[in-house]
């Protein structure tokens, strides 16, 4: 079993945050929980090594299958996500604008969903597939991914905007932070800031900044299980407790500690671990 969040070359950080890999090789009579993935201000590539991944929405409990090479969307909805016996992937967390800095899709299209990444970079992410498809090596996976990145990155007609600043800053707050001072500092009117973030980030900076906290909470938790509630609200910047627990509703539809449990039932909790946020170093 293989769970790892290893930071990206620093060539590429202007548009990677972080490699996951995640590898869970389960016996032939083991049972396969499903994980229940929360909100997370993250917008990803994925590439889907050995068996596919399938997903549901709790409006719909139909399960869809992710392509091999997957692109996922901003999502502000809960998801379950079913893996197979032998799943092997490469999740590669973008920054918050990098994916409308790369293709120019607007980000809001792709928002709670997810779209077969083939269709935006055809042949050149097929073959990148290919070259992993048989590797059992992270460092491998990893720098055949960072190949494609450097290619896609250098065939762009990127342009930054301020927005991309202010993005990054709601997602590395320690503090609360003021959306119309962020706004102020683009020298947008507020209808074109809140347009302009949308377009690029996928939902609004209020919701964002929100899905920030929060995954702030959960990650807290789950390092540090002992750790009371209120504590954790008052150190992920929520006014109290009960300001915690209606996010908690909003998004998962439980509370914080009804949600907590049904994390201790994903797949990695069989392997004695939990989902945490720490980095390690990248490929050398």
């Amino acid at each position: 079993m293989i769970l790892r969040n290893i930071l990206p070359s620093a060539h590429l950080y202007d548009y990677v945050r972080k490699h996951q890999v995640i590898r869970f090789l389960f016996g032939p009579e083991q049972n396969i929980p499903h994980k229940v993935y929360s909100p997370r201000p993250e917008i990803c590539l994925v590439f889907y090594i050995r068996d596919l991944q399938q997903v549901s929405y709790a409006a719909d409990p139909t399960q869809l299958s992710h392509p091999r090479c997957t692109l996922i969307g901003q999502h502000t909805v809960v998801t379950n996500r079913f893996t197979g016996r032998d799943f092997w992937a490469l999740q590669i967390v973008l920054q918050p604008s990098a994916l409308y800095r790369l293709t120019g899709i607007p980000t809001y299209e792709l928002t709670n969903t997810f779209l077969d990444a083939e269709a935006v970079w055809g042949k050149q992410i097929r073959e990148t597939y290919e070259k992993m498809a048989n590797s059992d090596n992270v460092d491998a996976i990893i720098w055949i991914a960072e190949g494609f990145f450097e290619k896609i990155i250098n065939q762009s007609r990127d342009k930054s905007h301020k927005i991309d600043g202010v993005s990054k800053l709601i997602l590395n707050q320690n503090k609360p932070v003021s959306i119309d001072e962020l706004a102020n500092q683009t020298c947008l009117s507020s209808r074109h800031f809140f347009r302009k973030f949308n377009e690029r980030i996928g939902i609004g900076p209020k919701l964002y900044d929100r899905i920030v906290r929060f995954e702030k909470a959960f990650f807290m938790k789950n390092a540090n299980p002992a750790l009371d509630w209120l504590t954790i609200a008052l150190a992920c910047g929520y006014y109290d407790y009960q300001h915690l627990a209606k996010d908690y509703k909003y998004f998962t539809n439980f509370s914080p500690s009804g949600f907590y449990e049904i994390d201790t039932k994903s797949p990695e909790r069989i392997f004695g671990v939990s989902e945490v946020q720490e980095l390690d170093p990248g490929i050398s």
